[in-house]
């Protein structure tokens, strides 16, 4: 039955005590015949109503017990190990039963404001941890770096340079205002 109608039902029942054809002018305002109104006075509780009264009292009861910081994941996993609940419960009729009494987990998930970098490539360990060479240039090592510059940092620079392993020397460098692979392959022309 309608939560309304039968809020509806006992307020006529309470205003209408004593008092001759108060409930057949109010039965007639709010549209019902006093046949429904006298059925839904003797209505039973059917058991899916008495289920979802308790679901509500528990979701309520262990809502508060993790400081309104449970979401309805756990809720249902709560409500599964409770003794008090004897009948199956879902994750749909936890949420509609949240739904239902306004509640909500107070617990945000984090936010990670990443900007998304481009793609890395990893080439594989030729010298395996050997830096030990015996003449010049047999091993060369590159590598770039972006340099900011202003006053908020708003003016960026990309540094490239190739380094000789035998004498640790910096043989060439290149400033270049964007990344490009040309910028990369100029550092090596002017090294050789």
């Amino acid at each position: 039955m309608n939560k309304q109608r039968q809020l509806a039902y006992y307020a006529i029942k309470d205003v209408s005590q004593g008092k001759h054809g108060a409930i057949t002018k109010l039965l007639k305002i709010i549209g019902v015949s006093r046949q429904a109104y006298n059925k839904g006075l003797k209505r039973l509780e059917t058991v899916w109503e008495t289920r979802n009264k308790q679901l509500k009292e528990r979701t309520q009861y262990w809502f508060d017990f993790n400081l309104q910081g449970i979401g309805a994941g756990n809720m249902l996993v709560n409500l599964q190990a409770d003794a008090s609940i004897t009948f199956p419960v879902t994750f749909k009729q936890v949420r509609r039963v949240m739904r239902e009494l306004g509640i909500r987990c107070l617990v945000h998930p984090k936010k990670h404001n990443r900007v998304k970098q481009s793609e890395q490539y990893i080439q594989d360990n030729l010298l395996n941890q050997n830096f030990n060479v015996s003449r010049p240039n047999q091993v060369w090592l590159a590598d770039s770096t972006e340099l900011s510059y202003g006053i908020n940092g708003e003016y960026k620079v990309r540094l490239s340079g190739v380094l000789d392993l035998y004498g640790r020397r910096l043989l060439s460098y290149h400033l270049s205002l964007t990344e490009t692979s040309e910028a990369e392959i100029q550092v090596f022309q002017e090294g050789w």
